[in-house]
């Protein structure tokens, strides 16, 4: 969830450091700092607050050197605050650390070093590195070995920075569940937690799995193993360019990446079908013998790929004919699972980094479950540990509120349920390449989808002042509510709640007054009566009604104040196309509250820590 960078090389660190550290900014913060190591001296700044009060002191009190470590905290162990900041120095300031992640054990170590004399200044779990890396130094000397042996201590999750004023020519890192990537340049080295930091100034990285520790000089790049035996990894060349990340023209990158999903649902899907409309499905094994071992499916997965998994267990259960079960990751472990050998474990999460997910991922392996991963980043934690992969190629997602990583994980689940349900038989070949021509005119219908841009600004200027709001909808409409509340919610701040349409008599109807914005899903032909009675309900208790549909509904308007005419699809690809107005209602809703869109509070792009 933190930001980290690093460098070292001929250039002024500070500057490549806080260019790297501006790139992460969409990852969610509250602090940020800098340390960097110039003539036999570390030097320090960090703050409360965005990186412009980091970047004013720099202005006044800059940093020299060529060796440079940085830091973006979101608050996981103490308050935000400059003393909580990182970097975290020891007493004798030789030793710099930056920490992504969570140190489970911080409690047990810090009262060990405090034992030892040891004095903290800060709240958080990270100052028991730098400490426990002095404490070894003091025996030592070597750099290397206190930081192998310190990370023998630490348990739970963690990317680190490390850099040492007595060795100024190197930077060690090491990576433990939490993401860490290393660019590699001509007379300069980087590290970082996303490829978006180092990407200005090289494409070729390579990912660091669980255990290996990095160290870098400006002409050298070292790997080591959980072992301590150097090992050798395969470059990885970045295929998209910085311009990919930035708004390209757009106020808000929302903005930018809602009109970027027709490409990015094209991207997804047509390069995946063959000439004789067959789904190639790159990095999934299953074949028709493996898939008849496929008892049952779980789906696992943390916010916007848990509603993802909501259509997705519907596709699945509709077309192969499996059991699917969808289950929100952080309570999977908590929850008595009837997992094994013969249940498929499909992970959703669009970072691919997001803890929970990887710990669900770590139960199910235990368990021998076949598991397929569903990503939007190449060589990602939860992908290089699954038995099958599915990457969205969605591009970079800069804002917090997902919009085309949420419309590629819903062509994931079509591709795949289509697939399943070929191979279980459950569909002739005739009616799979019938579905999978309807599923080629999606990138189209989305790009049509988005006229209804306009008619969405109209509805945000009358619902921006609304304490509540609520979604409703049946069957596959009521997940694709969901997804429009969390929408709605995390960036305008309104509470919004999606409910299925047809509970409303069961309680919920009481919150319906006067004004009340609700917005209802109609796609589904075979709920299409019912889910109308369920809207002329709330309108009659004096609901300001609006509806969102792929319908052509007599009298539409003595049921709805504003409709949303969406293009009409294959009932069950029609969410794609629902969702899209409900992300445009959110957006402008928030621009009309004077809201951070890109960045809404208390929230994070990508959630390392559980």
């Amino acid at each position: 969830m933190c930001g980290i960078v690093g460098y070292i090389g001929n250039q002024n660190a500070q500057d490549i450091v806080v260019n790297g550290l501006e790139k992460l900014e969409y990852r969610g913060y509250d602090s940020s700092g800098i340390a960097t190591i110039s003539n036999g001296k570390l030097e320090l700044s960090k703050f409360k607050g965005r990186l412009s009060v980091l970047k004013e002191h720099l202005k006044k009190q800059p940093h020299t050197g060529f060796i440079g470590i940085g830091h973006t905290r979101w608050a996981t162990h103490g308050e935000p605050s400059d003393v909580n900041s990182h970097p975290h120095i020891n007493e004798s300031e030789s030793v710099a650390v930056i920490h992504n992640g969570i140190i489970e054990n911080y409690r047990s170590l810090k009262a060990e070093l405090i034992k030892e004399g040891y004095k903290f200044k800060s709240q958080t779990d990270t100052e028991v590195i730098v400490h426990l890396i002095d404490h070894y130094l003091k025996d030592s000397k070597d750099i290397m070995k206190a930081v192998n042996l310190t990370v023998k201590r630490l348990r739970g999750a963690y990317a680190l920075g490390i850099i040492y004023k007595n060795e100024p020519d190197k930077i060690i890192a090491v990576r433990n569940e939490s993401p860490l990537v290393v660019g590699i340049g001509k007379g300069e080295n980087f590290f970082a937690s996303d490829i978006p930091a180092i990407l200005s100034y090289t494409k070729e990285v390579y990912y660091i799995d669980n255990g290996e520790m990095v160290v870098l000089t400006k002409d050298n790049i070292t790997i080591y193993n959980s072992k301590g035996e150097k090992i050798e990894k395969e470059k990885s060349v970045i295929t998209w360019d910085m311009e990919s990340a930035t708004k390209a023209g757009y106020p808000h990158f929302m903005l930018k990446e809602i009109n970027e999903q027709p490409q990015a649902v094209s991207d997804t899907l047509l390069r995946r079908i063959d000439k004789n409309n067959n789904l190639i499905l790159d990095d999934i094994r299953l074949d028709e013998d493996e898939i008849q071992k496929i008892k049952d499916i779980y789906v696992v997965a943390c916010g916007t790929a848990y509603n993802a998994g909501l259509i997705g267990k519907y596709i699945i259960e509709n077309l192969a004919n499996l059991r699917v079960r969808v289950d929100i990751a952080s309570e999977f472990r908590y929850n008595k699972q009837f997992i094994n050998e013969n249940t498929l474990v499909i992970l959703v999460s669009q970072s691919g980094e997001t803890a929970d997910t990887l710990a669900a991922q770590k139960l199910a392996k235990t368990k021998g479950c076949r598991i397929l991963s569903i990503t939007n980043v190449v060589g990602s934690s939860v992908a290089r540990n699954s038995d099958d992969v599915f990457y969205t190629l969605a591009g970079p997602e800069i804002a917090v509120a997902s919009t085309k990583a949420y419309t590629t994980m819903l062509v994931a689940f079509y591709m795949i349920g289509v697939e399943l349900a070929k191979l279980k038989q459950e569909i002739n070949i005739d009616e799979y390449h019938n579905i999978v021509e309807k599923l080629k005119k999606l990138p189209q219908k989305v790009k049509e989808t988005l006229f209804v841009e306009k008619k969405c600004i109209e509805i945000a200027e009358k619902i921006k002042n609304s304490k509540s709001a609520f979604y409703i909808g049946r069957g596959l409409d009521d997940s694709v509510g969901k997804e429009g509340a969390l929408k709605l919610k995390e960036i305008s701040y309104i509470y919004t709640e999606s409910f299925a349409a047809g509970e409303l008599k069961h309680g919920t109807i009481a919150l319906i007054e006067k004004n009340t914005p609700v917005i209802a899903v109609v796609t589904q032909d075979k709920l299409l009566d019912k889910t109308m009675s369920n809207i002329q309900e709330v309108k009659a208790r004096g609901a300001y009604t609006i509806i969102i549909t792929d319908k052509h509904i007599e009298d539409i308007n003595n049921y709805a104040d504003d409709v949303i005419q969406i293009p009409e699809v294959y009932d069950i690809f029609s969410s794609i196309l629902a969702v899209i107005p409900a992300q445009f209602i959110a957006y402008y809703t928030s621009i009309k509250k004077g809201n951070d869109v890109d960045k809404p509070r208390n929230l994070a792009k990508s959630v390392t820590v559980e």
